[in-house]
């Protein structure tokens, strides 16, 4: 079984810090585009305790490449925040968090899906019934973010990105794949990110024994899942995957590298291979193959 590491407070506690010093944050992507999909994941960071391992592992895993964003950051020296890339494409940030001390593990990685408008989203997160843990901070170059949790208790940041936001296309190998919520609440979760993002809702269904999956779609796209929580009575969580061709050959890497199995890999209801690891520093991450059939 997966375990939560960390308290939900840890990403609204960075980001309190952040926005305590007003960081400038780099865009999430290299030239600005000027659109918003609204509803689109667009960014994952990493929040890690140990940035040197976790650059390592996933560098070996992946062929990520990490590099300094030559901002002042305002929080730490230029090294605490990191740009990841695959295949020279930006992908992601990893935060190191030893520069706010006495925090304890909190390492994970963060959700982070476009908005619209990212005051009108925090008010429907309110009457909603989600807790606002870092009101909406701007962080310069980046744009304005804020940390929710949704009224199930699932942590996730939104983002109204200065630049805008990257544009739809197929995704590569090891880069993010798909984002999916699992949760003991499917219609309170998907009645939730309806009213705070404007997602439109579907149902699919998938397999011989009636089973369905929860779609998330914005402008037409599949954007997210939500599913029940496979671990039951766990902690409902966003869980992040990677597009990767052969997870059995990946996961056969994973100790030796200083990470973690937490599940093997196997076939996924819905089609495909799947499997979860976690990182050096103890945040998960999944990863699946596609297309699914």
């Amino acid at each position: 079984m997966y375990r939560l590491k960390l308290p939900l407070l840890a990403a609204a506690l960075l980001f309190g810090a952040c926005a305590a010093i007003t960081p400038d944050l780099p865009p999430i992507t290299d030239a600005p585009t000027g659109i918003h999909h609204a509803g689109k994941v667009v960014w994952h960071d990493l929040l890690t305790n140990t940035p040197e391992a976790s650059r390592k592992f996933y560098g070996e895993l992946f062929g990520w490449t990490f590099e300094e964003p030559g901002l002042d950051l305002g929080f730490g020296p230029p090294s605490s925040y990191m740009l990841i890339r695959n295949n020279g494409e930006l992908i992601g940030g990893m935060f190191d968090t030893n520069v706010f001390p006495d925090r304890g593990n909190i390492s994970q990685w963060i959700t982070v899906v476009s908005v619209a408008d990212i005051d009108a989203a925090v008010a429907a997160a309110e009457d909603q019934g989600g807790d606002i843990l870092t009101p909406p901070t701007h962080l310069a170059s980046r744009g304005s973010i804020a940390v929710l949790a949704d009224s199930t208790g699932a942590l996730l940041a939104v983002l109204q990105a200065r630049g805008g936001d990257p544009a739809d296309r197929e995704p590569v190998t090891n880069s993010f794949l798909w984002d999916e919520l699992w949760t003991s609440d499917v219609a309170k979760s998907s009645s939730f990110y309806q009213a705070v993002v404007g997602y439109d809702s579907e149902t699919r269904a998938f397999g011989d024994e009636g089973d369905t999956y929860h779609l998330l779609k914005s402008g037409g796209e599949p954007r997210a899942g939500i599913e029940p929580n496979p671990f039951g009575d766990a902690p409902p969580i966003w869980v992040n995957y990677l597009r990767v061709a052969d997870p059995a050959a990946i996961t056969a890497r994973v100790e030796s590298l200083g990470g973690k199995v937490i599940v093997a890999a196997q076939a996924r209801e819905i089609g495909g291979h799947a499997a979860m690891i976690a990182g050096p520093s103890g945040a998960s991450i999944a990863l699946q193959t596609w297309p699914l059939n």
